[in-house]
């Protein structure tokens, strides 16, 4: 699905519905972009944490539930995320999202992150564990 974009009277209007990860507004060097649930988010999936080291990434979860996790040298650290509160990740910080199905976030990013700057690995099995003894009760 193409996202929906108009205008009115020097406003623009961006819209993304599908699963997924999609940049909707640019200026300069940074951009905003939707991510809307898909099945990398699922706790039966969790395996990959990636990182950016040219920018920091914030996420404003807005819809559904949602938590953000980061792996550092102390090991795996997870925040149950609350609607409309911004959630700044600092660069070169490894991490990913757990989510339930109706979940969307708002992404505040350098411009093509995405494209350009975005590392991705496996998690280590101690971090799965982890991450697993930290998982929220609204993901049973």
């Amino acid at each position: 699905m193409e996202p929906m974009t108009s205008s009115i009277q020097r406003v623009e209007i961006h819209n993304w519905a599908s699963a997924g990860y999609r940049p909707l507004v640019f200026y300069g060097d940074w951009q905003v972009a939707l991510l809307n649930w898909e099945p990398v988010f699922d706790p039966a999936n969790l395996g990959e944490i990636e990182r950016h080291d040219e920018t920091d990434e914030v996420f404003v979860l807005w819809q559904g539930r949602g938590a953000l996790f980061v792996a550092t040298s102390e090991g795996i650290s997870l925040v149950d995320m609350e609607p409309g509160v911004v959630y700044n990740v600092l660069r070169g910080t490894w991490h990913n999202l757990v989510a339930t199905r109706d979940a969307s976030w708002i992404i505040v990013e350098t411009r093509d992150t995405h494209l350009h700057d975005t590392e991705v690995r496996q998690m280590t099995d101690e971090e799965l564990r982890q991450l697993g003894g930290q998982l929220p009760s609204w993901l049973a």
